[in-house]
């Protein structure tokens, strides 16, 4: 239960974490904010990034194994990252159209995954 838990939150996480990072990046595609200064941009984002916040420490904190998750600190972060990567793929699928996905970054998000399960593979 903790395992699936702690993936969802992480999911969950990482769409708040993409869309604060990046979501920014359509708003001069949006008539409200045209007239938008960096600092304005930098306060949306910091209102969408505590969302992220309030789903990724929950999300270690239910999965890390000191705390009685299934997963040790390295193994955390290694789900992250490829989580991390994976929604943000289909992030710029989606609302970034222009952006074209090469086989070099299908290639680099491969060897992310063989990178977590190597973290994951036991000794």
């Amino acid at each position: 239960m903790r395992v699936l838990l702690t993936i969802s939150l992480l999911c969950i996480s990482n769409i708040f974490m993409t869309l604060a990072w990046y979501g920014h990046l359509k708003f001069r595609e949006m008539e409200w904010s045209k007239g938008l200064g960096l600092f304005a941009i930098i306060l949306i984002s910091w209102g969408i990034a505590m969302f992220e916040y309030m789903f990724q420490v929950p999300a270690n904190k239910f999965g890390f194994k000191g705390n009685g998750g299934p997963f040790s600190l390295l193994e955390l972060k290694m789900i992250q990252e490829a989580l991390s990567i994976g929604i943000f793929l289909i992030f710029t699928l989606f609302f970034f159209k222009n952006e074209k996905i090469a086989w070099n970054h299908l290639v680099g998000f491969g060897f992310l995954v063989l990178a977590v399960y190597f973290v994951f593979l036991k000794k």
